[in-house]
């Protein structure tokens, strides 16, 4: 049974054999001490996958996963190893170069979006959107992959929170030289001047 759940995808956010072989060698290797691991680390990025696509809660996670506490604990271990990160990194790349693209993006479409939040412990109000809560600052390659995203409360302008955005950028898609955005964004301009080619609202800024 065991051998023909691997060949099968229960749910459509399981990882094919392909998608695992690929990020199979980021996982944490066996412990030196204690009792043998029994988790299977496919299972768990399984179990994020499907709470992600479906938005059930860790307490809804189907049995075929695993107990949920033990999907969720070591869900926080690979936090705290800050695994996620890469495994998305490798991701968009090998998907880049699927796609025919060089795998690290030379170009990013920056933009942000107010979501209601109004009982978070950080939260803000956004007057241009009437919205209280937190706004999505979000960074994506040409074709929509996610490249960053940086969560502030409401009220933060755009391009304040697109600042923080362009400096983990540098570090993580060094080779990000040119920066689209709409009209909100044209205080970046100074800012972002002789380090990207940076075009907002259709105007080109270098």
């Amino acid at each position: 049974m065991a051998g023909i759940t691997r060949k099968t995808k229960r749910y459509p956010s399981d990882m094919t054999d392909a998608e695992w072989e690929r990020i199979a060698p980021l996982m944490p290797g066996p412990g030196r001490r204690g009792r043998p691991r029994e988790v299977e680390f496919r299972e768990v990025i399984n179990a994020v996958r499907y709470l992600v696509r479906s938005g059930c809660g860790w307490r809804m996670l189907p049995i075929h996963f695993g107990h949920w506490r033990t999907v969720y604990g070591w869900f926080r271990e690979l936090a705290r190893r800050f695994l996620f990160q890469p495994l998305h990194d490798v991701e968009l790349m090998l998907d880049r170069e699927q796609a025919g693209r060089e795998a690290s993006p030379t170009a990013a479409v920056i933009d942000s979006q107010s979501i209601k939040a109004p009982h978070a412990r950080t939260r803000g109000y956004d007057a241009g959107k009437k919205v209280v809560g937190r706004k999505r600052h979000i960074a994506v390659d040409t074709d929509g992959r996610l490249l960053m995203v940086n969560l502030t409360p409401a009220d933060i302008s755009d391009s304040a929170g697109a600042q923080m955005i362009l400096d983990a950028i540098r570090k993580r898609w060094p080779w990000v030289k040119h920066l689209f955005a709409d009209g909100a964004y044209n205080e970046m301009r100074h800012i972002t001047a002789g380090s990207h080619d940076f075009r907002s609202g259709g105007r080109r800024y270098s």
